[in-house]
C-alpha cells in the first residue's frame, strides 16, 4: 500500500468517524478531510479546483438561488394559502392534498423551505379541525423527501451521483430520466403513509413545541448532521409580488425545459437562470448570496475531493475488486437488492453526500463486473441515498416536524422503518422495468 493510499484511507476513516460522532459540522469535517488530502499531496490542486467547480455544485447553487427567488416573491406562500382554502372546504382529505402538493413541488424545489412553510400551516389547520398534527406532519416530511426522488434536480444526492458517475465514465442522466422509478416509489410510499401512518402513530396529544423551537432545533442539528442548512432564512411570510413571481416561475420552467430537451446541461441552464434573475432585478445580488446555502455546497465539494482521492490512489479500485469478487456470481437483480440495502443502511448513518461519493464508483464497477448496464445500479443509489426514514435526524425536514409535533424517536421507527422496506421493494421492482440490465 502506497503512502497516498494510507493517507487517503486514514482520512476516509476519520471523516466517517467524525460524521458518526456528529459533534462537528459536516461541512467542516469535509473541508478538513479535503485540506489534509491536498497538503499531503494525495490530491492535486487542479483536482480540488475541479471538485469545487463541478457541474453538481454549479447546478445546486443556481437552483438554490432560483428557489429562493421564488420564495421571496411570495409564490410559495400564495400556493400554500390556496391549499389551506381547499383544506377548509374538503376537510381532512384537503390536508393530504396539501401534503401531496408539497411532495410534487419537492421534485423541483429544495424541500426544506417547502416543509418550513407548509408544516405550521398543516399543524394549525389540523388543530382547528380538531385533528392531531402528529397524524400529518411526519407524512409531510416523508412525502417531501419522496418527491425529491422524482427528478434529477429533486435532491442534491441525485445530482452528486450523476456527477460521480460521469467521472467514472458513464453518460449523464436526463432531468426526467429517473422519473418513472421515482413516481412508483413516491406513490407506493405515499399510499402507505395515507393508509397506515395514522394507525402506527400515537395520536394522544397536541404539539407543544413552537415552530421557532423546531427551527432552532433543526439549525442545531444541521450544524452536526450531514444535511446542513439554514431553514430559518425561509421562515418569514412574504407578500405576493405578481410580476416578479411570474418572471421567477417563467425562468424556472425555462431552466427545466432546456435541460429536459437536452438544449443545455442543467448546470448551464440553471446558472443562466440565476444570473438572469439578478439582471432583471427579481432579486438582488445580496439576496442571491443569502439563498446559496454554502454549507451544503461545501459539504458536497469536500466529499467529491475525497472521492477523487479514492479513485486516483487506487483505493476505490481495490475495494471494488474485493466487492466484485464476492458478488460476481450473483444474479444482477439480487446484486441490485443488496446494493440498495447497503446504500440505505449507510444513508441512515452518514450524510447523503458521503454515501453518494463512496457507493457510486462501487455501483459502476459492480455492474461492469456482472456484464450489465450500470444505469439500474446508479438509480438505486440515487433513491436509497435519499429515501431513508427510520430516524428523526436522517434528514433536516424530519427534525422540523419532530420538534413541532412532539414525536418520540420510536414514532419514526414505527412509521419510517416499514417505509424503508416498502420503498426498497418498490424501487427494486421498478428499476429493472424502466432500466433493464
Amino acid at each position: 500500500m502506497s503512502s497516498d493510499q494510507v493517507i487517503t484511507l486514514l482520512v476516509l476513516v476519520a471523516v466517517v468517524a467524525a460524521l458518526i460522532w456528529d459533534k462537528v459540522r459536516a461541512d467542516v469535517v469535509a473541508l478538513c478531510g479535503a485540506a489534509v488530502l491536498l497538503i499531503t499531496g494525495a490530491v492535486r490542486p487542479i483536482e480540488v479546483q475541479g471538485a469545487f467547480a463541478s457541474p453538481a455544485i454549479i447546478a445546486l447553487a443556481s437552483l438554490f438561488v432560483i428557489a429562493y427567488a421564488m420564495e421571496l416573491t411570495g409564490l410559495l406562500d400564495t400556493a400554500i394559502r390556496k391549499g389551506v382554502d381547499i383544506c377548509r372546504r374538503v376537510g381532512s382529505l384537503g390536508i393530504w392534498l396539501l401534503i401531496a402538493f408539497c411532495g410534487g413541488a419537492s421534485a423541483f424545489l429544495n424541500n426544506t423551505p417547502i416543509v418550513v412553510l407548509g408544516a405550521p400551516v398543516i399543524r394549525d389547520v389540523a388543530t382547528k379541525m380538531n385533528l392531531s398534527p402528529k397524524r400529518y406532519l411526519m407524512p409531510l416530511s416523508y412525502v417531501a423527501v419522496l418527491g425529491g426522488c422524482i427528478t434529477l434536480i429533486g435532491t442534491s444526492t441525485n445530482l452528486l451521483v450523476n456527477d460521480m458517475a460521469s467521472i467514472a465514465g458513464q453518460p449523464r442522466f436526463g432531468i426526467f430520466e429517473i422519473t418513472p422509478v421515482g413516481l412508483v416509489v413516491a406513490l407506493v410510499g405515499g399510499l402507505y403513509l395515507f393508509f397506515f401512518s395514522g394507525r402506527l402513530l400515537k395520536q394522544d396529544g397536541r404539539a407543544e413545541a413552537t415552530f421557532g423551537d423546531a427551527l432552532t432545533a433543526s439549525h442545531e442539528a444541521d450544524m452536526g448532521s450531514g444535511q446542513p442548512g439554514m431553514p430559518e432564512v425561509f421562515a418569514e411570510p412574504r407578500p405576493l409580488q405578481p410580476i416578479k413571481a411570474l418572471i421567477s416561475i417563467g425562468i424556472f420552467i425555462s431552466v427545466v425545459a432546456l435541460a429536459a430537451f437536452n438544449v443545455a446541461p442543467i448546470a448551464a441552464s440553471a446558472f443562466a437562470g440565476a444570473v438572469l434573475l439578478i439582471i432583471l432585478r427579481v432579486i438582488s445580488a445580496d439576496e442571491a448570496y443569502q439563498g446559496l446555502r454554502p454549507e451544503i455546497l461545501i459539504l458536497i465539494a469536500g466529499m467529491v475531493v475525497l472521492g477523487i482521492a479514492l479513485e486516483e490512489t487506487g483505493l476505490a479500485g481495490a475495494a471494488t475488486a474485493a466487492l466484485v469478487g464476492s458478488l460476481d456470481s450473483l444474479h444482477p437483480l439480487l446484486a441490485l437488492v443488496l446494493l440498495y440495502g447497503a446504500t440505505l443502511l449507510l444513508t441512515e448513518i452518514l450524510s447523503n453526500a458521503t454515501v453518494a461519493v463512496l457507493v457510486t464508483p462501487l455501483a459502476v464497477a459492480l455492474a461492469e463486473a456482472l456484464g450489465v448496464s450500470p444505469r439500474p445500479f446508479l438509480v438505486a443509489v440515487m433513491i436509497a441515498g435519499s429515501a431513508a426514514f427510520a430516524t428523526p435526524f436522517g434528514y433536516q425536514t424530519n427534525v422540523l416536524v419532530y420538534q413541532m409535533a412532539g414525536y418520540s424517536y420510536m414514532d419514526f421507527i414505527r412509521v419510517g422503518l416499514p417505509l424503508n422496506f416498502i420503498t426498497w421493494a418498490a424501487a427494486c421492482t421498478a428499476i429493472p422495468i424502466f432500466f433493464p440490465f
